[in-house]
């Protein structure tokens, strides 16, 4: 299981805000493939998965993370949240 984490999208972010899912949760991902739309500081970026299997989504639409913080896992079983 890969755990996908608040990216770091431009040098002053400090927090993103998930805007959109572009991927249902459970549905199966490709390496490179867009999953998120995420709102930084200065912008509002896609972001790619970095692994491939079935994405768990663990924050919601219109959260605000900290750079670093787990916001969905790719692989595995989806009751390992």
């Amino acid at each position: 299981m890969t755990d996908i984490l608040m990216p770091r999208l431009s040098d002053s972010m400090e927090e993103g805000t998930i805007l959109k899912w572009l991927v249902e949760d459970g549905a199966e991902v490709a390496r490179g493939q867009e999953i998120a739309e995420i709102e930084t500081d200065k912008a509002t970026m896609t972001f790619e998965a970095d692994a491939d299997g079935p994405l768990h989504r663990v924050a919601g639409e219109g959260d605000t993370l900290a750079i670093g913080a787990l916001i969905a896992r790719i692989g595995g079983d989806a009751k390992m949240r």
